[in-house]
C-alpha cells in the first residue's frame, strides 16, 4: 500500500473574485519527486504556497499525514522551501545562512555546528561555511538554499522555480544533483517549474495544471506518450496535433487516409484530435510513404535535422530526423500504428477515467 503522505481533496482558492485554483484534488506519495509543471499563472505555486501553509484554501480540504492542516500554521509544518530568489541573508556568512533555522528554534550550539557540517557536505559545499554569501556563485547560492532547508529535516521540500535563475550548462548539472539528493535523503521533493524537459528529467510524477485545473498527472512516460488533450500534448515537448475521425476502435481516418492505431474506447466516426511526435516520423520514398509532402524547411540541430514536410491536404508535419533531405523534394511519411496517438478534445482526468472504466465494462 502507498504512504500518502499529503492529499488535496477538491480544494479551491479565490482571491476576491478571482478563481485561481478550481477542484484540485490529488495524492502525495512519501519519498518521491513531484513536479507541478505548468505556464506562468496557471497556479502551480499557489497550489505550493498551500501546501507550505503561506495561504489557506477558500474551500476544501488539505491533509498532510492523515491530519486536517487548513488552518495550521507554516511554521507548525513539516515543510520547508526553496525559493526563486533563494532568500539567503547577505551579512551572514554560509554557514549562518544554514544555521539559522536551528537556531530560531534554540537547538544547542553543538548539535547546530554537527548538522550544519552534515548539511554541506550532502550539497557538496564541505569547506564553505566560513565564505561570504556575496563571493559565492549562483550555483553555490542554490546549494546553500537547499542545505538551509534539509537541515530541520522535513517531511516534504518545496522547491519554486529554484533552478531559474542559473545558466543552461549549470542548471542541467543541478538537476542531476537535486534528483539525487532527493533519493539520498529518502524525503519527498515537489518541484515547481514551467520547464518541460526539466519536468521529464527529473520527476517520479508531474501533475500538468493550467487554468487552476490539473490537466493530467502520472509518470513523464505516460504524459509524453499518452497526453489526455491539446493543451498537454502541445505544452509536452514538440508535437504533430492534426483533426481526424475514430472510425472504430484501433481504426482512425486522417487526411481521409484510414490508419491502424492502438486506441479504443471511443463513439464510431467520433471527431477527434490526432497527436504523431516528430521523433516518430520516418522520411522515406514516395511509394513507400503512407503520407506524401514536399519538404518546406530544413534546419540542422547538431544531433538531428528539424524538417517541416507540407502535406497534399496543407497540413505541416514536424519531422526530427537523423538523415537529411533536400527543401522542394517530394518525399513519403511513415509511422507505426503504436506512434498514434487519438485524443477526444477537451478530454479530462475525470472523462479519461470514466470513458476507460466503461469501455472495459462493456468488453
Amino acid at each position: 500500500m502507498a504512504n500518502n503522505i499529503m492529499e488535496f481533496r477538491h480544494v479551491e482558492k479565490r482571491f476576491d473574485d478571482n478563481v485561481v485554483l478550481k477542484d484540485i484534488d490529488f495524492t502525495i506519495e512519501a519519498g518521491k519527486f513531484y513536479t507541478l509543471l505548468g505556464p506562468s499563472g496557471s497556479g502551480k505555486t499557489t497550489i505550493l504556497r498551500l501546501i507550505a501553509g503561506f495561504d489557506q484554501p477558500t474551500s476544501g480540504e488539505i491533509r498532510f499525514a492523515g491530519r486536517r492542516v487548513n488552518n495550521v500554521p507554516a511554521n507548525q509544518r513539516q515543510v520547508n522551501t526553496v525559493f526563486q530568489d533563494y532568500a539567503l541573508f547577505p551579512h551572514m556568512n554560509v554557514a549562518e545562512n544554514v544555521a539559522f533555522g536551528l537556531q530560531i528554534r534554540g537547538v544547542k550550539k553543538a548539535e547546530i555546528e554537527r548538522r550544519v557540517q552534515e548539511a554541506l557536505k550532502l550539497v557538496q559545499l564541505e569547506g564553505y561555511g566560513e565564505r561570504a554569501i556575496t563571493a559565492m556563485s549562483g550555483g553555490q547560492r542554490q546549494r546553500v538554499a537547499i542545505a538551509r532547508a534539509i537541515i530541520n529535516k522535513p517531511q516534504v521540500l518545496l522547491l519554486d522555480e529554484a533552478l531559474s535563475a542559473l545558466d543552461h550548462k549549470l542548471r542541467v548539472n543541478m538537476q542531476t544533483e537535486l534528483r539525487q539528493l532527493q533519493r539520498q535523503l529518502g524525503i519527498t521533493f515537489i518541484f515547481v517549474t514551467h520547464d518541460q524537459e526539466e519536468a521529464l528529467a527529473m520527476s517520479d510524477q508531474i501533475m500538468i495544471i493550467n487554468d487552476g485545473t490539473i490537466q493530467q498527472s502520472g509518470t513523464p512516460v505516460d504524459i509524453y506518450d499518452e497526453p489526455l488533450n491539446h493543451f498537454v500534448a502541445d505544452f509536452i515537448g514538440e508535437s504533430n496535433i492534426v483533426p481526424g475521425i475514430m472510425k472504430r476502435d484501433y481504426l482512425v481516418s486522417i487526411n481521409g487516409q484510414d490508419f491502424e492505431c492502438v486506441d479504443a474506447g471511443m463513439r464510431p466516426n467520433e471527431r477527434v484530435e490526432v497527436v504523431i511526435r516528430p521523433e516518430d516520423l520516418d522520411i522515406t520514398t514516395v511509394e513507400n510513404g503512407q503520407l506524401v509532402g514536399t519538404v518546406a524547411t530544413q534546419l540542422f540541430r547538431g544531433v538531428d535535422y528539424q524538417i517541416t514536410v507540407h502535406d497534399v491536404r496543407g497540413h505541416e508535419w514536424k519531422i526530427n530526423s537523423i538523415h537529411k533531405t533536400t527543401v522542394g523534394a517530394q518525399v513519403g511519411i511513415s509511422f507505426d500504428p503504436e506512434d498514434i496517438h487519438v485524443m477526444r478534445y477537451n478530454e479530462t482526468e475525470a472523462d479519461f477515467d470514466a470513458r476507460l472504466d466503461s469501455y472495459e465494462e462493456d468488453d
